[in-house]
């Protein structure tokens, strides 16, 4: 039994909430209707307590650990948090490290005072807050502990089983604070992570596991069935639009709240402390992706940048003899204007995040989980998958598989970039056969060598030398070929092997270098016809298909 929490204790509490989560993901999924009825808030809360739990982790090992644990915890929850309620979550690691980073061990008292800055922070964070949500839960729990503090039960254990007993009640009352919730006759599925989270804190501090019903539903409440809306959203029901904010200022960011206000809802700004300065994670449901990010653009600078399209889980019947392209767009700057493009070209998309790794299970069986659903919501028979990532082909073909034992007849078309994917859709004919199309896919995206051109973002020694953090790399099919300090040079140089090896076609994604790559290619190789897809403000990927 723990008096107080120390560094090694924390340590041990982010990574068993990181395992509680694990294995409250899909429970908390099926519990998601509210704000937006995705089922993805079990997901999310994971993916943040992950990335937390890394944080806390990185150098622990061989000592080169640097700053309070807490701190660690907070950045590394910050800085990975996603969608709204990952950012929710984050905050409140946040708001806990504000009180208790470098402290020293803290006891009962510390904990419960901590816990109240961690809920009004997390108010603070959300434009809109509403009741019978995550930060209802979150305040009352916190509120419960401090009860316990009051009445002279001031010892650790006392008072985080206060608080967890406390967040149990408040998640049982969210039902009825909600209309969503209420229709759909289940609690809220962010408090129900809260829940879960402070059990782990329990177990760390005690030794043993709060015994506690399921989480699905409110005990002793019969479920209705869930509204029709939950299951029919509307034509357009916006993107959730994600990104971390650099190079800012709190003005700067202020005014960035009251802009993404305008624009959208469902907007959460966390901030954190990082080695090289403030971060921010800005995280907003809108209909207007370009104008979020130019908004964050003009606040500081915007990376690692997620667009994801709002829609509920659905599982359509197949229309026989239907077909149906579902293309992946990977995360990062070009999202939206790749996502765009596909859209035009009357192919679905689904927005995904790239594993940081390949044998990172949790990120690719997030994918592998959101494709079968892209699948089985299609509404077609016949459904050909474009993966646009290596790291994605993997996960994609799981899917299938799995979507084939349901009754789809699934194909994935191997792309391993965007522009390939293009290719494949260029050539796509509904009026062929379902495996002649494919082949015909299949044939035109191999035939596609693929290059982009980005900035390093660290040093790394590269098959063409080593490489400084804002050097221009130009890649071939991910193989590093040019290196050079300007990003023009770089693409005419990159483009000038690419075409020596022969080519008739070169396809251009991105935004001013892909302009700038056009008029070179005009003047070096008047011969070769040149496509170019514009991809808006922010772009700073370019893209670059031959075939």
């Amino acid at each position: 039994m723990l008096t107080a929490l120390d560094d090694a204790a924390v340590g041990r509490w982010s990574r068993a909430a990181a395992d509680a989560l694990r294995a409250s993901r899909g429970e908390l999924d099926d519990l998601n209707v509210f704000p937006v009825p995705d089922g993805d808030t079990g997901t999310n809360l994971l993916l943040t307590a992950r990335a937390a739990a890394d944080a806390v982790g990185e150098g622990a090992a061989d000592g080169s650990a640097t700053g309070s644990v807490w701190a660690r915890w907070a950045r590394g929850a910050v800085l990975g948090a996603r969608g709204n309620s990952g950012a929710i979550l984050a905050q409140l690691l946040r708001g806990l490290a504000d009180d208790l980073a470098g402290r020293g061990p803290a006891d009962g008292a510390a904990v419960s005072r901590a816990l109240l800055h961690a809920a009004r922070e997390a108010y603070a964070a959300v434009a809109e807050p509403a009741e019978g949500t995550f930060l209802t839960v979150a305040r009352r729990s916190a509120e419960a502990a401090a009860a316990a503090v009051q009445e002279g039960r001031a010892g650790l254990a006392e008072v985080v089983r206060a608080a967890a007993d406390g967040a149990r009640r408040a998640l049982h009352g969210t039902t009825d604070q909600l209309a969503a919730l209420r229709d759909a006759g289940v609690v809220d599925a962010g408090g129900a992570g809260w829940c879960v989270v402070l059990d782990a804190l329990v177990a760390t501090v005690t030794g043993s596991e709060p015994d506690r019903p399921p989480l699905a539903r409110r005990p002793g409440r019969r479920p209705r069935p869930a509204a029709a809306h939950l299951h029919q959203p509307a034509a357009d029901a916006g993107s959730e639009v994600q990104f971390l904010l650099a190079d800012s200022s709190e003005q700067a960011v202020e005014r960035l709240r009251t802009e993404l206000g305008w624009l959208g809802d469902c907007l959460v700004v966390v901030g954190v402390d990082t080695p090289t300065g403030r971060e921010w994670n800005v995280h907003v449901h809108v209909h207007d992706v370009g104008a979020a990010v130019e908004a964050g653009i003009r606040a500081g600078r915007p990376h690692s940048i997620a667009v994801t399209a709002l829609a509920p889980v659905r599982v359509a019947p197949p229309v026989a003899g239907a077909r149906a392209v579902v293309a992946l767009v990977p995360e990062g700057p070009a999202a939206a204007g790749v996502a765009e493009l596909f859209a035009a070209e009357g192919v679905q998309v689904l927005g995904v995040p790239v594993p940081p790794e390949p044998d990172d299970a949790g990120v690719a069986a997030e994918v592998q989980a959101a494709v079968r659903s892209a699948v089985l919501e299609a509404g077609a028979d016949e459904v050909v998958l474009l993966p646009d990532h290596p790291a994605l082909v993997g996960p994609a073909g799981r899917a299938a598989v799995q979507a084939r034992g349901e009754g789809r007849d699934v194909a994935v078309v191997p792309t391993r970039s965007p522009v390939q994917g293009l290719a494949a859709v260029a050539v796509a004919d509904a009026g062929q056969r379902f495996s002649d199309d494919v082949i015909s896919m299949t044939e035109a995206a191999s035939a596609t060598r693929w290059a982009e051109v980005v900035l390093a973002r660290h040093e790394a020694l590269t098959s063409a030398g080593r490489c400084h953090p804002g050097d221009a790399l130009g890649l071939v099919e991910d193989d590093v070929v040019v290196i050079g300090t300007a990003q023009v040079a770089v693409t005419c140089e990159l483009l000038d092997r690419m075409l020596a090896g022969g080519g008739e076609l070169v396809t251009l994604v991105g935004g001013r270098l892909a302009e700038a790559a056009a008029h070179h290619l005009a003047a070096r190789h008047p011969t070769v016809e040149v496509a170019v897809h514009p991809l808006g403000p922010g772009a700073r990927a370019l893209l670059v298909g031959v075939e």
